[in-house]
């Protein structure tokens, strides 16, 4: 019998308006929004490169290659990325984020001409009432810079993502206006920013749904809709969803959440979820370097992994329980993979090249001592069993690899 066949699937049990409409697109801010983190070390070249390929064997569409505009080690970083995705002709798409302004707009379009890559100017300015107040922003100035960054880039040759910072807290009014103003100026793609993690799914959902209804559609062009979200209330994965399901095409994530505050949202956990929902094309896609990917981003930055993280923390697929165990192990004695890695996780993790790890501790059975024993290839006498048991019951964690030994050694030096 099927695994699939013996779960009911709930998630499943909904009309198709609320599924996105199409192939959903993933764009890696890891190497730029990521960066902002004030706990992160800014990786060197080599490593950027590193985790350039893994984006692209794990089929991402498009990264954040930098803001050039910063200064010359971001210009260096990001010329480095860009020659090495022409050189391995790699399929992943570039964009460089830049302030509306043309000095920030000028490194990316040489960036272009020296590298021969079309890198997207991600232009991006400050949009809510509140930042308005702050920096003493009249209406006319954000109109005239819109159209006055857009014009540029596009004069360049760029093509324009244009980015209103703090969407999620602007008011209708104005959102309609810049939006506008970007796509007529040339502006092929929009990206609505949850900058402060404000929203949650309802607002997110409301709020791209306008965007679509009273900007895009009337706009004639054919406009890629693109949601950047940050996790401040816990809800990017879940406000990524929405705005998609609301018509997103894109949405901008981090490895492992990285960025400023609590974070972007995450990028490993958004192919997570589009793997298991069947979203085309995540649903075909191999994310068995998952892993691979996250640990090389937690290395490059000094950020470490959760070891409760969703998928590629230390705990995800590990069980010390005797319930949960005795069950996984069960199904493995069914010769049956895809039923051990089901049966007590939501995230089947052979999917993503992983396995579940059964360990011994003070909530343990027997059958996890035996089980332990038998993978490690070493004796199952009951008088070992027995020790491990008793040393588990009386401890105030998991055992050690080497405090399992511990007890076996002394049987093994007896029967020699």
């Amino acid at each position: 019998m099927k695994t699939s066949e013996l779960i009911y699937d709930w998630n499943r049990i909904h009309p198709a308006s609320l599924r996105p409409s199409g192939h959903v697109l993933l764009n890696d801010e890891t190497l730029r929004d990521g960066l902002q983190s004030p706990s992160v070390r800014d990786p060197s070249i080599e490593e950027k490169i590193h985790i350039l390929h893994l984006m692209e064997a794990l089929g991402i569409n498009s990264l954040d290659l930098g803001l050039p505009g910063a200064g010359p080690r971001a210009v260096e970083h990001t010329e480095a990325l860009a020659r090495e995705i022409v050189q391995h002709k790699m399929k992943i798409r570039a964009n460089c984020a830049a302030r509306t302004h043309q000095n920030d707009i000028r490194p990316v379009a040489e960036i272009v001409q020296r590298t021969g890559l079309n890198i997207e100017a991600a232009t991006f300015l400050g949009s809510s009432p509140i930042r308005r107040y702050t920096e003493g922003w009249s209406d006319d100035f954000l109109l005239e810079t819109t159209e006055s960054a857009v014009k540029f880039a596009v004069s360049l040759g760029l093509e324009v993502m244009y980015v209103t910072e703090d969407t999620t807290r602007c008011d209708p009014e104005m959102v309609k206006r810049l939006y506008s103003a970007a796509i007529n100026c040339g502006a092929r793609a929009i990206v609505i920013c949850d900058t402060a993690g404000h929203a949650t799914p309802m607002g997110t959902f409301a709020l791209v749904r306008f965007i679509v209804d009273e900007v895009v559609k009337p706009s004639g062009e054919k406009i890629r809709v693109d949601w950047h979200g940050h996790c401040d209330r816990g809800l990017a994965i879940a406000n990524s969803m929405a705005a998609l399901v609301a018509g997103a095409e894109c949405v901008h994530a981090c490895a492992l959440g990285l960025g400023e505050r609590v974070g972007n949202t995450q990028m490993d956990q958004m192919l997570v979820n589009l793997k298991l929902m069947g979203i085309p094309p995540w649903g075909e896609q191999d994310l068995t370097k998952l892993k691979d990917y996250c640990q090389a981003v937690s290395r490059a930055t000094g950020v470490p992994i959760p070891a409760n993280y969703p998928v590629v923390g230390e705990d995800a697929f590990r069980t010390a329980t005797g319930v949960h165990a005795a069950a996984v192990i069960k199904a493995y004695k069914k010769n049956d993979i895809e039923l051990a890695n089901t049966v007590y996780s939501g995230v089947p993790s052979h999917v993503f090249g992983l396995e579940q790890v059964i360990d011994i501790g003070p909530m343990s059975g027997k059958s996890n001592v035996l089980f332990w024993l038998e993978r490690h290839g070493l004796p199952v006498a009951d008088d070992i069993v027995e020790r491990i048991y008793k040393r588990a019951k009386s401890s105030n964690h998991t055992l050690s690899h080497a405090e399992i030994l511990e007890c076996v050694q002394p049987a093994q030096a007896t029967s020699d």
